[in-house]
């Protein structure tokens, strides 16, 4: 069964243009131009993956970003204007799992694309839980629970998060935690790693009993 992409921009051009490549690249693409319109596709399609651009009509793809991810984990791709580093790190600190500045080339969206499905794919085709004190990882579901709690976490972070799990009492760098959970290097100016650490961090210590023993984020 063909992978569904939504994508979410009010430049028609461009979502013609990317429908009809990724289209041809075997998936299924179905195109909204408006955050509202986004939304509603998003509970009607349930897509495997979204591509949100920054700047639409309605709401801006910070705020649309921030209510999907209230009712889904699904992966999310932002848009971001080239050069502006803010506005991939509030798409990031919202819930976004990766983002890549316009204009650019077709064949890199989808190699993110493909890296943000595999990962998600490949984790969910895992069936371990983790323990570590108050924290539980089920690969399998894809779930986190603190207490037996569940605690709700961007594809990203989860990645992350299982990564730390499996590498529990091993320092890592940024690098190699960048290496093992998008599968490429760190750029240098790349602060990505380090807002996703950050949001990881409050996710999983939010809860007020006790930290959260075995696993440093």
């Amino acid at each position: 069964m063909a992978q569904r992409v939504l994508i979410v921009d009010d430049d028609t051009r461009l979502s013609a243009m990317l429908a009809d490549y990724l289209s041809g690249n075997g998936y299924t693409v179905h195109a909204a131009a408006t955050a509202a319109a986004g939304l509603t596709d998003l509970g009607r399609i349930m897509p495997d993956v979204v591509i949100l651009d920054v700047m639409l009509p309605d709401l801006d793809g910070f705020e649309t970003c921030r209510r999907m991810r209230v009712v889904s984990d699904v992966p999310i791709l932002m848009l971001t204007a080239k050069g502006e580093e803010t506005d991939r790190i509030v798409g990031l600190e919202l819930g976004a799992d990766d983002y890549l500045p316009k204009p650019f080339n077709p064949r890199e969206l989808l190699a993110r694309l493909k890296a943000i499905l595999r990962r998600r794919n490949g984790s969910a085709a895992v069936s371990r839980v983790l323990r570590f004190g108050r924290l539980e990882i089920d690969a399998g579901s894809r779930s986190v629970r603190i207490d037996g709690d569940e605690c709700v976490l961007t594809s990203y972070q989860f990645d992350l998060l299982v990564a730390l799990a499996e590498n529990a009492g091993r320092t890592l760098s940024r690098e190699r935690l960048m290496d093992t959970v998008k599968g490429e290097a760190l750029d240098a100016f790349d602060r990505s790693m380090d807002v996703h650490m950050s949001r990881l961090r409050a996710a999983i210590e939010s809860k007020p009993k006790q930290p959260v023993s075995g696993v440093t984020v």
